[in-house]
């Protein structure tokens, strides 16, 4: 099956255990028949009312897209049609990821492209198929497509911060760094303490300064260390910020002295002196913290399942800093 991506908001990565465990239940949900009237979704949560019970059903259809249970989620979209119409915008979309999901071939997903054409063009701003459209592009490798049907989208819906941030991504993709930085950027000033994009924005400088070794390295670096200083400051004990801070500023401390050496002593500013300081602090701390950090959460059996592959790269960073040089 050609299962696409689905909405960032939809999935729920960092708990595939429930996910899976959800979906696993879905046969059983969906099978009781008590009443010919009555959904059997709507029975299990019958005690709900209002969104949350509709709610419960989209979760339910997400989790079993993700683990492939194809008939169980066609089920819950039926649910989902009968109550708010085929219509309806967000049911639209939803459509469009299933038959995303049952796609076998290249021509059939073809053939959802070409539906969310003629969807757009009796409505153009049908914002969940201008979502799925392109993020059905970027599974089908045409990224310069999916970038400007996602400008296309901005112009229309300037405040989306997922989209700004999902430029960026495929501005990056591209090797088109500056862009991907103003659209982060973009991104920040509609949600200024999302600590996620004030680390990615120091992720994408930090890979800007690792493409060069000049003096505008370093200025990269600084931003870079700014933006996840920041991220940490939002969310403490944010692993993939300390990460990001332990990473920046020990390149940031190798470059400098390499740059420093090579200059004289007497043209070094007491602005560089102080910075190389502050550097170092934020080196050390940000190294501890890593270190309490997976130190916790390797112990915690529930967090090194969830997320192992963040555990084993921090681990594996602190090992080689503390190599001897």
């Amino acid at each position: 099956m050609a299962h696409t991506t689905t909405e960032s908001h939809a999935i729920h990565s960092s708990n595939l255990i429930t996910t899976l465990h959800l979906s696993q239940q879905a046969p059983v949900f969906l099978k009781r028949q008590l009443s010919s009237e009555r959904s059997p979704i709507s029975l299990l949560i019958s005690n709900q009312e209002g969104p949350e019970k509709y709610g419960m059903i989209e979760q339910l259809f997400f989790s079993c897209l993700q683990t492939g249970d194809d008939r169980s989620a066609l089920l819950c979209l039926e649910q989902l049609t009968s109550r708010f119409g085929p219509s309806n915008e967000r049911v639209m979309g939803l459509r469009g990821l299933y038959e995303e999901a049952i796609a076998e071939t290249q021509s059939d997903l073809e053939n959802c492209l070409r539906k969310y054409d003629v969807s757009l063009s009796e409505n153009p701003l049908n914002l969940p198929i201008l979502k799925r459209r392109i993020a059905l592009l970027r599974s089908m490798s045409r990224p310069a497509d999916a970038i400007t049907s996602l400008v296309e989208l901005l112009r229309a819906v300037p405040t989306d911060a997922e989209a700004w941030c999902e430029l960026s991504d495929l501005y990056q993709s591209q090797g088109m760094n500056a862009q991907a930085i103003f659209s982060l950027e973009e991104a920040l000033l509609i949600v200024p303490n999302a600590w996620n994009i004030h680390a990615r924005l120091g992720e994408v400088l930090y890979i800007c300064a690792c493409s060069t070794e000049t003096e505008v390295s370093l200025q990269y670096l600084r931003r870079s260390i700014r933006y996840f200083c920041r991220s940490v400051e939002l969310c403490d004990g944010y692993l993939r910020g300390f990460y990001g801070l332990a990473s920046a500023t020990s390149l940031h401390l190798g470059r400098s002295c390499l740059m420093t050496s090579s200059r004289d002593l007497s043209t070094t500013s007491m602005e560089d002196i102080l910075s190389k300081e502050k550097v170092e602090k934020l080196n050390i701390f940000s190294k501890r913290k890593l270190q309490e950090i997976v130190k916790q959460r390797s112990a915690n059996h529930q967090l090194w399942e969830h997320a192992q592959g963040e555990l084993i790269a921090a681990k594996e960073l602190l090992d080689r800093m503390n190599e001897p040089q």
